[in-house]
């Protein structure tokens, strides 16, 4: 979800600069900073942004400079440029004055001039940025591509060390029944002394444990859940949602998986196994 952008552009004379930035965030947060006279263009900004990005806080700058041909027009305010002109000539006139009256001189006097802002196509204005925002959100699209890349391979990169500890998870898993058996007959053994063993109740007792600390179930979500890990990072579109939720259940699927065993071995491989989990989601909230 983070990344940056930069977007520049010269549209009917005018020069346009949109940035973004987007910092991660459970849901998109986008904020438009543009020249007031501009903010009618804001929803159309957003609307825009959403379209591309679907997770973050994403934080839009527009810069806009003047227009090559001039934003503002200047006109003469004849009435009361005349009404200037009629009163110094009956000045001059009724003190018998020499006749100075000059454009520079009519020209310092108050509102003699009009200072008007040309209108704008606001529909146009509005697509000249937008068009400039497409190419920051290029420029960061190919951003967060390259970083989503190196994310995907480092959760890619976990995925298999769990996948290899899951392994060594499921070929333990016999020998923790043969060692129940084991010492389940040495303590009998110990405590009957010289009766004889009753076999079929070792082989009872042992098939109870058995079933008590079977996760082959588990494991075989685990490894279930580690192939749509793998297919959602290989798709297209946006995944951090699904693999939020993905995430969730490995943690269920890695804590039962503790609950169960009664070996230190296989306990010390499920906290790896969680650890690796761990580190998953924590780049998973990096993605979109």
């Amino acid at each position: 979800m983070t990344g940056y952008g930069r977007g520049e552009a010269v549209k009917r004379g005018r020069p346009i600069t949109v940035e973004l930035r987007s910092v991660n965030n459970r849901y998109l947060d986008c904020t438009v900073k543009l020249p007031r006279i501009y903010v009618f263009a804001e929803d159309a900004i957003k609307a825009l942004v959403q379209k591309h990005i679907s997770r973050g806080k994403v934080d839009v700058f527009v810069t806009i400079g003047p227009s090559a041909q001039g934003d503002t027009v200047i006109s003469v305010n004849r009435p009361v440029a005349d009404g200037y002109y009629k009163a110094l000539c009956d000045l001059r006139d009724a003190y018998g004055l020499r006749d100075d009256i000059s454009v520079s001189l009519l020209s310092r006097f108050q509102d003699v001039f009009l200072v008007e802002k040309n209108q704008e196509d606001l529909e146009a204005v509005c697509t000249d940025i937008c068009s400039v925002l497409e190419l920051a959100l290029q420029d960061f699209d190919g951003m967060r591509t390259r970083e989503g890349e190196k994310l995907r391979q480092d959760i890619l990169g976990r995925a298999a060390s769990i996948s290899e500890l899951t392994g060594t998870v499921e070929a333990r898993a016999p020998g923790i029944v043969a060692d129940y058996r084991a010492r389940l007959e040495g303590k009998m053994a110990e405590v009957l002394q010289n009766t004889q063993i009753d076999e079929s109740r070792i082989l009872t007792e042992a098939a109870i444990y058995a079933d008590k600390v079977a996760v082959d179930e588990e494991t075989v979500r685990l490894r279930s859940h580690l192939s749509q890990l793998e297919l959602m990072l290989n798709g297209d579109g946006p995944v951090g949602r699904k693999l939020d939720f993905l995430i969730q259940e490995f943690n269920r699927e890695a804590n039962t998986i503790g609950s169960k065993c009664n070996d230190v071995q296989t306990a010390r491989i499920v906290v790896d196994i969680k650890a690796e989990i761990e580190k998953i989601r924590e780049q998973i909230q990096n993605l979109e």
